[in-house]
């Protein structure tokens, strides 16, 4: 479990997750195929193969909703409801900036989109919040969620629960790279959506990157999760033990891993872990020469989850530069952020932090820029437009300012 950082980063292939994704897209474009030709009837096919369910029906009833709603106590219910409230206020606040940079006759204008699919993992209801309100918030028209059947048929009590307080129109019980291709290309009874978001296995994150390339939109890449944990000498090794454990109880594909410049910190570590669980295949624990290789590194693997347990913790914030979200101090663990800071959980992995922003209200919005001139300030830029535009052979553009002042 514990490596020389250096000896690590010798293997260029150690620590590359897009591999996985490419290892199962042969497979996932073959069910794209099948439930964009034949629709629900592949669907009820795949949901029978995968989840050992024959589907009645397709789509979540109000009386299902019901039965759900009267089978959460009130404490679970008030819990839920303190979460979506902490989502809530974050998001608008996210909204209210939208716009604010202006000049005297340029502006923007976000126009939210239509229709929007969710894609919630068996039993993350969490998931339905974070997907669900920002959308709502955005001001979508409908948003859809689709999430798996349990063995008896129905969905999570508690994923509907949520999936209604946030505001989602429809719940689907259809999951896998199926219900990918399903919110992509419309079936009988699932809508086509403008945009796909929410995270899932890699399956479904092979899914989501395929039907984009067919023109549906998606947020990003959001697969297995993922804990980077930078720490020195200070860091608590139970703190640290704990977080990169509870990263395993995302499945067997998520991946936890500790940098540390403290070869003693790194063997405590190693201990607690040890003595909870036999199976390390998910934890690495990686030494560096410095606290500075271990940023470097950081920012190279641009993790899902940056922890950063060290005893300047701002200082090594300053030099981050790819993470999804950052947690700083040894009180900032990542479950707190996957259920009641308000921050939203739905974020990029396998590297692709480098190139993405976690889901927020704009993901769900269109931008188109308003200009509004008077002929005082066409005359202000009436020299620079003429000038351009006949440098460039384009006449009438420069006549079309001419004309007017």
């Amino acid at each position: 479990m514990i490596k020389k950082l250096k000896e690590v980063k010798e293997k260029k292939d150690f620590f590359n997750r897009i591999l996985d994704i490419a290892a199962v897209m042969p497979v996932v474009e073959e069910i794209i195929a099948e439930v964009k030709n034949r629709g629900d009837a592949a669907l009820r096919e795949y949901t029978e193969k995968f989840d050992a369910v024959r589907l009645k029906e397709i789509e979540v009833s109000k009386e299902e909703i019901g039965d759900a709603k009267r089978s959460v106590d009130g404490n679970m219910l008030r819990c839920l409801e303190e979460a979506s409230a902490a989502i809530t206020n974050f998001h608008y606040r996210q909204k209210s900036q939208a716009g604010i940079e202006e000049s005297n006759f340029i502006s923007d204008k976000y126009v939210p989109l239509d229709l929007v699919g969710a894609y919630v993992p068996a039993t993350y209801f969490s998931t339905a919040l974070m997907c669900v309100i920002p959308a709502r918030i955005a001001g979508v028209r409908d948003i859809v969620v689709c999430t798996p059947p349990g063995k008896d048929g129905n969905t999570d009590p508690l994923t509907l629960v949520a999936a209604e307080l946030a505001g989602a129109t429809r719940i689907f019980k259809v999951g896998g790279a199926q219900a990918i291709a399903a919110l992509a290309f419309g079936t009988e009874t699932i809508p086509g959506v403008q945009k796909i978001v929410g995270p899932g296995n890699v399956y479904v994150t092979a899914a989501k990157m395929a039907v984009r390339s067919e023109g549906v939109e998606i947020d990003f890449p959001a697969g297995p999760s993922e804990i980077l944990i930078i720490g020195d000498e200070t860091a608590n090794p139970a703190f640290v033990a704990a977080d990169m454990l509870a990263q395993a109880e995302h499945g067997e594909h998520s991946r936890a891993v500790l940098l540390t410049d403290s070869a003693k910190v790194a063997t405590e570590v190693e201990r607690e872990i040890m003595a909870e669980e036999s199976n390390t295949s998910q934890n690495w624990i990686l030494i560096g020469d410095s606290m500075d290789e271990c940023i470097k590194f950081a920012n190279e693997y641009a993790p899902e989850h940056l922890e950063i347990m060290v005893k300047n913790p701002e200082e090594i914030l300053e030099q981050v530069q790819n993470a999804g979200t950052v947690f700083v101090g040894s009180y900032s663990p990542v479950a707190a952020g996957d259920y009641a800071t308000g921050a939203n959980h739905v974020l990029p992995t396998a590297g692709y932090a480098k190139l993405f922003s976690g889901l927020d209200v704009h993901h769900f919005m269109r931008r188109m820029t308003v200009q509004r001139l008077d002929k005082k300030e066409l005359e202000k830029i009436k020299d620079v437009v003429v000038m351009l535009s006949k440098a460039e052979g384009m006449e009438k553009h420069a006549r079309s300012i001419e004309v007017r002042v």
